[in-house]
This record gives structure tokens, C-alpha cells and sequence, in this order.
């Protein structure tokens, strides 16, 4: 079906032939799950190509593909575009530029053209096979976060507790985090990407943590901001900001919403109880087989419409230069009707 939906794309546009390099477009097509293989799709002919390590591999797992071994993909073009009577060929701009230079070279005798977000923008409505994998990839960080409540405590640095999540969900069934686990405590919780140090959490301190994990390919995003020992008031009035603007987008995104009104919604809540200037990024972004990936959000996209079955975050924050910041996030699934929360972990404010 997913050939089949891609097919149907290249031959509106007039694509005569299609170089897929990327691997998680790759295993979107073709469930492969190796490090090395391209696939060339023509009207009448799906060849995938890899090496002699991976051979074995795609003929279990690859149908509906002829599978080529070769270590020189690009110096089979010329003889199967020619074979094809293709007049052109489609290539993602995602490749570097020695292999556009060689993929230039071969492909002289035919038209060239890349193409941007081709796939992905297939790959941002969910069937129900990703979808359950989705959902466990949230389970799985909704359970590492229970159990690193009761690990978290003064005198931990962010590094033990980045690795404590890291391990926590690798036990739980993942095959591994989907970014770099950001834990900043302090008043490095002002900062929106702290990537864990070797800052020892304090009494008093807030605790941002965003963090994630892969499950069969398919990746979670979830943040959530707790307190050591206590909470002052400063931190406390931003913390209930921050989720009534998280709560005011779950109740009212849905299919149909513009982006930029999925963009305004938490927005307006930040900016009407005065921290406006203090929440700096955009509100989400799609996620999938990449944790970042199309649809992203802005006040400008009055244009783009949120549809059924995409997976999107909702990550509204307030940050305090040289004070501290709360951030909550959750992934959402969008329906016809509204939308589905993934991410179950508490979200009341949490002192430990």
C-alpha cells in the first residue's frame, strides 16, 4: 500500500523514476532495518540494492522487490534507467554532495531533480501498526519516568539521572533513546536543551527532563518538570501556566485546526499571564520513525491544515534567564473528533 501511495505521488509529478537513499524511508518502505541499501522505483519495477552483509537480510524481509547485491549503487544507474526507459529521476536533498557528484555523472543521459519532504510527507499519517508501536514507545518513557521519581534526590549529578532513564527504558523494551536525554536542574532549567552535566540536583531545585525512546523503529518525546524538596511560588505560578497552556491545546486540537492556531492556543495562555517573551520555541513538531519531523508549527501557517492520524508534540514552556523554566510535553495523536493523549505520565505538579 505504501509503494503503491508513493507511486501514485511520483506519477502526479510527473516522476518517471525514484532514488531512495534515506534508511528510515528505507524501512517505512520496505521494513529493513539494516545500515546499508537503496531502492530505485520505476512505474514497473521496485529494485532494492545492498551489499553482501545485508543480502541475506532483505530476501527475508523484502517483498514485492527485486533485491540486488552490489557495493556500487550508483554504478548500476546507467545500465537500469537505460533498462527502464526512464526520462528522469527524483533523489532526496537529504544526500551529501560527493554522492551528488557521482549521482550527477551517472545520470547525465537523464533529467535530475531532488525533491524535499517527499516521503515524509506520506509518512506523517499513521496506520494503526505504527500507531501501536508508538503507543508502547510512550509507555515506555510513562514507566521510566514513574521509576525515576523515586531514583531522583539531592546529591545525584544529571548525568546518573539521564543514564538511570537511558538503561530504565533499554529494560523496558527499547531499543534505544530517540535523542539525547536533556535533565537541567536548577536554574539550568532555564535552558530549553540542557543536555545533562555533571550538575549535582539540590534541594529546591526544578528538574527539567525530556527524553524519549525507540520501539521497533518508532520514536516517544515526553518532558515533564518536578521539584526537589520543595517548590517557591515564582516556580509554582509558571509550573500552573505552563500546564493550563498544555491542558488548553489537548482540549481543543483536532483535525481541521490551522497550524497556526495549534500554535496560538498554548501561546496566548503563556502571553496573557505576562511570560510571552520567556517562551522562545515553537509548540511541537510531528513525530515518527525521526522524533523530529514534519509538521512543524507557526503563527505563520495559517495555510496548513492538521489532519487525521498525524502524531504531534505539544510542548509549551516558560523559561527564567538565570532563574529556572518548566516545560511539559506530551505526544498526541489528532482525530476527527479531537485527540488522543500517548503520553500518560502525571502531570500534576510533583514535589519529591
Amino acid at each position: 500500500m505504501r509503494i503503491e501511495k508513493l507511486k501514485a505521488k511520483m506519477a502526479a509529478e510527473h516522476i518517471d523514476s525514484f532514488l531512495i537513499t534515506d534508511m528510515k524511508n528505507i524501512f517505512y518502505l520496505t521494513g529493513f532495518s539494516g545500515t546499508a541499501g537503496s531502492i530505485l522505483l520505476t512505474k514497473n519495477r521496485n529494485i532494492f540494492m545492498t551489499d553482501s552483509r545485508y543480502s541475506e537480510m532483505a530476501h527475508q524481509l523484502i517483498s514485492d522487490f527485486e533485491i540486488l547485491e552490489t557495493r556500487d549503487v550508483v554504478g548500476l544507474l546507467p545500465e537500469l534507467t537505460t533498462a527502464c526507459a526512464v526520462q528522469n529521476m527524483a533523489f532526496e536533498d537529504t544526500v551529501d554532495y560527493a554522492f551528488f557528484k557521482n549521482l550527477s555523472a551517472a545520470t547525465a543521459h537523464i533529467e535530475l531533480f531532488s525533491t524535499h519532504n517527499f516521503l515524509l510527507e506520506l509518512r506523517q499519517f499513521k496506520d494503526e501498526n505504527e500507531l501501536s508501536k508508538i503507543r508502547k514507545a510512550c509507555a515506555i518513557a510513562d514507566e521510566a519516568f514513574e521509576a525515576a521519581l523515586k531514583f531522583i534526590e539531592p546529591g545525584r549529578s544529571e548525568i546518573e539521572v539521564a543514564n538511570f532513564l537511558d538503561f530504565k527504558m533499554r529494560a523496558l523494551g527499547a531499543s534505544g533513546v530517540s535523542f539525547e536525554t536533556i535533565v537541567a536542574s536548577g536554574k539550568r532549567s532555564a535552558l530549553p536543551h540542557g543536555v545533562a552535566t555533571n550538575k549535582i540536583i539540590d534541594f529546591s531545585d526544578a528538574v527539567t527532563l525530556d527524553f524519549g525512546c525507540y520501539y521497533e523503529g518508532y520514536a516517544s518525546d515526553m518532558t515533564r518538570t518536578i521539584f526537589v524538596g520543595n517548590v517557591d511560588e515564582k516556580m509554582k505560578e509558571i509550573y500552573e501556566v505552563v500546564h493550563k497552556a498544555n491542558q488548553a491545546l489537548i482540549d481543543k486540537a483536532k483535525a481541521g485546526m490551522t497550524y497556526a492556531d495549534y500554535d496560538k492556543i498554548p501561546r496566548d495562555v503563556i502571553e496573557q499571564a505576562g511570560f510571552g517573551p520567556y517562551f522562545s520555541h515553537g509548540i511541537g513538531h510531528g513525530l515518527g520513525l525521526d522524533v523530529h519531523e514534519i509538521p512543524y508549527f507557526s503563527q505563520a501557517m495559517t495555510e496548513s491544515i492538521l489532519q487525521e492520524n498525524m502524531v504531534v508534540t505539544d510542548e509549551p514552556g516558560i523559561y527564567l534567564p538565570h532563574f529556572g523554566g518548566v516545560r511539559i510535553e506530551d505526544d498526541l495523536l489528532i482525530t476527527d473528533k479531537g485527540c488522543e493523549v500517548l503520553t500518560k505520565a502525571p502531570k500534576a505538579l510533583i514535589v519529591i
